[in-house]
């Protein structure tokens, strides 16, 4: 087997897998379906590209971190060019957002309403989180990143994302709390 190919399957065996992962936290940074796929290829093939520099056997929080800047550089590349952020709710259903996710179902409709609808308002304060905030609460929560990962992908001290972590969760405990006021009251 030559070199190259020894380079790929190992890629195959240790990066493929992550691939759920690398898009989820796309879909949470970008907001936009297209732009995630977009986002993962362009990781991807950075990652392949740079592969050869990889050490270890724990390829996650390394493949995240490239697919977070490149989801920061898109961002800043849309800016620049007073490209519009729009939101596409359609791009945020259950496959997307929690991929690879345990679904277990309530037992009557009634319960299945409102766990829908207590999952979308989670998901709604979440997506109005500050991005730092957002990102942090994404890997911890929904892809179970250690703190130390975090800090690898985000390049960022444990402090700093111990310390987003608790605040982000203040703010979603806040927002939720805001939102659920308001719809007990109606307004």
């Amino acid at each position: 087997m030559s070199t190259e190919e020894l380079k790929r399957e190992r890629f195959e065996r240790l990066v493929l897998p992550h691939m759920d992962s690398a898009f989820s936290l796309a879909l949470w940074l970008l907001r936009n379906e297209a732009e995630a796929e977009e986002a993962v290829q362009e990781a991807y093939l950075r990652a392949f590209g740079s592969f050869k520099s990889f050490r270890g056997e724990h390829a996650r929080p390394w493949l995240l971190a490239i697919v977070r800047n490149t989801c920061y550089t898109l961002l800043a590349r849309n800016r620049k060019a007073g490209a519009a952020e729009a939101f596409d709710e359609d791009s945020h259903d259950e496959d997307a957002v929690a991929a690879g996710a345990v679904v277990s179902f309530p037992a009557n409709p009634e319960a299945a309403l409102m766990l829908d609808a207590d999952r979308e308002l989670v998901r709604g304060c979440l997506r109005a989180l500050p991005p730092e905030f957002r990102e942090a609460i994404v890997l911890r929560e929904i892809h179970g990143c250690s703190y130390r990962e975090i800090a690898a992908i985000i390049e960022a001290p444990i402090g700093t994302v111990m310390s987003r972590i608790a605040r982000g969760r203040r703010l979603l405990e806040n927002a939720l709390t805001a939102r659920m006021a308001r719809k007990d009251t109606g307004t």
